[in-house]
């Protein structure tokens, strides 16, 4: 093949890239001169490696479908996320030779801006503002900002759900207790449709739990009486199972079996 590549061998491959799927997770149009849209992306894990060519993927798909220039934004949202390769370009190439792509970004550091920027900004970055640069003391004065511009600017059911995006994110940085104290005057939260879901996630993760914890508890108990007492591996192997249909199943194969090996072999 022509192009100046060294030879090796090589075969034709589908080319079909419908599979594509995704989206950027907030895209903002600019009126200009010149238009142009900002496609932003929160970082809150570790995965900054597929985070980079994501979001040059969503770069990339967002101008030719809108058929403006696209700016690209990394919102990282706390200390544990951040990476050296978050440093403002991407590049990709072959070893050795000029990268054939190079893709430039901005990266905003949550904690690097200070509390009053979050708070003097959009109401959709209110709930940054405890994230910020910002003292554990501090942090009583910062709810009580945001709860009186909440209360004079947005109603209450729009409050409600800032509220719990609030809720959601000190998570990545206090403790589950200090969220509640420093929140249990905020009674708009609870009306919230977000908050209302999480808490039933949370109800119903915990009712699976009990569950799954009680029929473990029912399947060694049975199987010390018919088998003896079981090795650490198995009760290892038991405490890992978290589905309770599958605890039943080994519950009632425990009658027609002989050992504890055979119980947990024999389900694989």
């Amino acid at each position: 093949m022509q192009g100046g590549w060294p030879l090796a061998p090589a075969s034709v491959i589908d080319a079909d890239i419908a599979t594509i799927t995704g989206a950027a997770d907030k895209v903002i149009r600019v009126d200009g001169p010149p238009d142009w849209l900002l496609a932003v992306d929160f970082h809150s894990g570790h995965d900054a490696g597929q985070l980079l060519p994501r979001m040059l993927l969503y770069n990339a798909a967002l101008g030719k479908r809108h058929q403006l220039r696209v700016r690209s934004l990394a919102v990282v949202l706390h200390r544990g996320a951040d990476s050296p390769q978050l440093n403002g370009v991407y590049e990709r190439g072959f070893p050795g030779e000029l990268a054939d792509i190079i893709f430039r970004y901005r990266v905003v550091r949550v904690w690097e801006v200070s509390a009053e920027r979050w708070l003097s900004g959009g109401l959709g970055m209110l709930p940054l503002a405890p994230l910020g640069a910002v003292q554990e003391a501090e942090l009583p004065a910062v709810i009580a900002q945001m709860k009186e511009r909440l209360d004079r600017e947005v109603p209450s059911r729009q409050a409600a759900e800032l509220w719990s995006a609030t809720y959601i994110l000190m998570g990545m940085r206090y403790e589950q207790a200090q969220i509640q104290t420093l929140l249990q005057g905020v009674i708009a939260m609870k009306e919230s449709v977000t908050y209302q879901a999480i808490l039933r996630e949370g109800k119903a993760e915990g009712l699976a739990e009990g569950q799954a914890k009680e029929a473990r508890r029912i399947l060694l108990l049975q199987g010390r009486s018919r088998f003896g007492e079981p090795t650490p591996e198995v009760i290892a192997a038991v405490n890992a199972l978290a589905d309770v249909n599958k605890l039943e199943e080994l519950s009632v194969r425990l009658l027609q079996v002989s050992s504890w090996q055979e119980l947990l072999g024999g389900n694989g």
